[in-house]
């Protein structure tokens, strides 16, 4: 498990420089005189160039293995944001954060796949999600604090030039030490496929014959990256001096306190991944309630609890996939997901630049995620479930 020791160390120091950029973005691109609805697009836009890059890499990820493209998404965005440094009108900072965004379409998905095809058993897959999400979480915690405080210290440009040089770095090592394991040469069968073939009762629930994908689990990412874009719009918004941006990033950072502590909660493992899906989002749609209606809860109670309803989901919407798709895919099931990821992130931020004049655009993540949320509605797809303790295919790893 070298490899994914390697790789843990490799995504922290990306999600690190990817997260602390959170509270600068939007005070630097209203320095550049961009206006709301502008920076709502430039956000948006990051996401929608999202799409093409997962289209890719979805499939070429399943067929070439992930490491050239992990690293060549982190050497890209490295690039980038020594460009996005020099930038000095606000339609530069949209051009470069467009490209950004087609860029690092790749690293999840590859990401995402070479951990699934580590594991021998599902077990062992599980564990290594959660890490993943632990590492993501970890450095999620500290960068929104630590982008801010270079930016108060440094400026905007030489911390963004800084954060550049240190994914660069990082991009270039990655391909020494991030090795690839053997890819599946024949396709797997997904959990649905083998709970209706009658000669796999014994391994899976039972599901009803000539079953699919359930496809409507893809609105939950698309809700949930919706409400999320319109928080990282628009908390920052609250004033563009140094003291606000230093408190803006405690803030990122009290959500990444809050989804640290449920992740640690090793035990809701043990309930099914469609019951701790629904119950998560049903917080965090009355966390988004509450800040649209003004409740007497403080800001940071909310933000934390927020944070604790997306370490619950997260986990559990990864072990969705994981049940429904097959070994031989998980590319282009993890493709989907940032795909659907993207789409959400761009909706957000760019709907909430149009109506934050007219209402709180927190009413907007609300009412994302009770939609995702009749998408759940209980279906058999989603009730299955497998053995722990089962293994993967060897040629799936």
């Amino acid at each position: 498990m070298k490899t994914a020791v390697w790789l843990y160390l490799f995504l922290f120091v990306a999600f690190f420089d990817l997260h602390a950029q959170y509270p600068m973005l939007t005070p630097f691109a209203v320095s550049l005189g961009a206006a709301p609805s502008f920076i709502g697009l430039v956000m948006g836009m990051y996401s929608l160039t999202h799409l093409p890059g997962n289209l890719i890499a979805g499939i070429a990820v399943d067929r070439r293995g992930s490491r050239l493209f992990i690293s060549m998404s982190l050497i890209g965005a490295g690039i980038l944001l020594l460009l996005q440094a020099r930038v000095t009108d606000p339609w530069q900072l949209l051009y470069i954060r467009s490209a950004s965004g087609f860029v690092l379409a790749f690293l999840s998905p590859a990401c995402m796949s070479l951990l699934a095809r580590l594991a021998k058993t599902h077990i062992q897959q599980g564990k290594l999600m959660a890490g993943n999400g632990l590492v993501h979480t970890l450095a999620s915690v500290i960068s929104p604090a630590a982008g801010a405080i270079l930016a108060a210290k440094l400026g905007f440009g030489p911390a963004f030039a800084l954060l550049g040089w240190v994914l660069l770095v990082t991009g270039i090592l990655s391909l020494w030490f991030v090795k690839e394991p053997p890819v599946a040469d024949n396709p797997s069968p997904s959990v649905v496929e083998l709970a209706a073939d009658p000669k796999q009762p014994e391994k899976m629930a039972q599901v009803p014959t000539g079953m699919g994908f359930p496809w409507a689990v893809f609105f939950l990412p698309i809700g949930m990256a919706c409400a999320q874009g319109i928080l990282a719009f628009e908390l920052p918004l609250r004033g563009t001096d140094a003291a606000t941006i230093m408190s803006t990033g405690i803030l990122f950072s009290i959500i990444s306190l809050g989804s640290l502590v449920t992740l640690g909660m090793l035990f809701l493992n043990r309930y099914l991944p469609y019951f701790r899906t629904v119950g998560g989002v049903m917080l965090l749609a009355l966390c988004y309630y509450g800040l649209a209606s003004e409740w007497s809860v403080s800001l940071l109670t909310l933000l934390f609890v927020i944070g604790m309803a997306k370490g619950v989901i997260f986990p559990a919407m990864t072990s969705f996939l994981l049940q429904l798709s097959g070994p031989s895919r998980y590319g282009r099931t993890f493709s989907m997901l940032s795909i659907s990821l993207s789409i959400g992130s761009f909706l957000g931020p760019v709907a909430a630049g149009a109506v934050r004049d007219h209402f709180s655009p927190y009413f907007l993540s609300f009412l994302a995620l009770m939609l995702a949320l009749t998408f759940l509605f209980p279906r058999a797809a989603f009730k299955m479930n497998w053995n722990p303790n089962s293994a993967i295919p060897p040629h799936a790893h």
